[in-house]
């Protein structure tokens, strides 16, 4: 039975955040997989004496099926002290190691997906490393030419066309050859890692009223209409552009698997809202599968026992999904 289960590789994430007491409350679920911790064992064994969880930490090269009770630990050390809720530019390297080390697992396959706890890229950033999010760090250091960033909640699926850009910077960031892109890989995971034979995605317009026939601007004219069409001729079911204020209410009516918006806080808010703290952030495109809670570290709640860990169980249960789609 061990064998069949998938294995699946956590990193702690901000060891100064909400990610240990995340790992630590796992070690009181009942998951079908077998679990890999990547993490400092000393911050995970401080952690859960703080929170006054009683967990056997396993060491080992050998995974076991998860139990309650029991946590398997892979131990990348930390470089510097850790106190809950205070942030320390000196561990930015061990951060980025825990990716290091499930991205590598994952591509020569001792891993089958990886799942990640909440990082603070201003710390890792104030340590001297150009860090914009594990989306952006997975692709290049993995050598993925392009990834789409897909959360997914309260039955919904949202898709960005552009992530972490200032707002003024879209409207120039949207492009034929961008949104070509994004639409395929979007449309390939659908399939592939989804099961979704056909996928519907509907399209999310720039400007308000999706442009309202051009008088509040161009670009669903000029450049997302026209790529849309030259992707329906390749028979891709695409709906759309569609004005974002109207667009979710729509789909209530008229469902579709996945919803592409334009830019972060023209879809986010929508799904953080229905998903209501059990939201997954998926990383379409690179060539394993990477799950993530959809929150930040939390440096306030870390190791108070008030952090909730619905997003992480969200998280891995969409990973285990995948990895047995993949599977088939």
């Amino acid at each position: 039975m061990t064998a069949t289960l998938p294995v699946l590789a956590l990193t702690a994430g901000e060891p100064a955040g909400i990610g240990p007491d995340l790992c630590i409350a796992l070690s009181r679920q009942a998951l079908p997989c077998r679990l890999s911790v990547l993490g400092d064992i000393e911050v995970l064994r401080a952690r859960a004496a703080q929170l006054g969880i009683a967990v056997d930490f396993i060491l080992g090269d050998a995974i076991p099926a998860h139990q309650p009770g029991a946590l398997h630990v892979r131990h990348i050390p930390i470089a510097a002290p850790v106190i809950p809720g205070v942030l320390d530019a000196g561990n930015s390297a061990h951060v980025l190691a825990l990716l290091d080390a499930a991205l590598e697992g994952c591509m020569n396959g001792s891993y089958h997906a990886m799942i990640t706890a909440p990082v603070h890229k201003g710390v890792i950033n104030d340590a001297g490393f150009a860090f914009t999010g594990h989306t952006e760090y997975l692709a290049d250091h993995s050598g993925t030419q392009k990834v789409v960033m897909m959360l997914a909640g309260g039955g919904l699926r949202v898709a960005l066309a552009t992530t972490h850009l200032p707002l003024r910077a879209v409207a120039d960031a949207i492009t034929p050859a961008l949104l070509d892109e994004v639409i395929r890989i979007l449309h390939a995971d659908l399939k592939n890692k989804f099961g979704i034979a056909r996928p519907r995605i509907a399209v999310a317009g720039l400007n308000p009223h999706a442009g309202e026939s051009g008088h509040l601007g161009r670009e669903e004219i000029e450049i997302i209409e026209p790529a849309l069409d030259r992707l329906r001729g390749e028979g891709m079911d695409l709906v759309g552009p569609l004005p974002a204020d109207t667009l979710f209410s729509r789909i209530r009516v008229e469902p579709c698997d996945a919803v592409l918006a334009m830019y972060h806080d023209q879809g986010l808010p929508v799904l953080k809202y229905a998903s209501f703290g059990a939201g997954v952030n998926i990383t379409l495109g690179l060539p394993f599968i990477r799950t993530s809670v959809d929150h930040g570290t939390a440096l306030d709640l870390a190791g108070t026992g008030r952090a909730e860990v619905g997003s992480l169980l969200k998280a891995i249960e969409a990973a285990r999904e995948m990895v047995a789609q993949r599977a088939l």
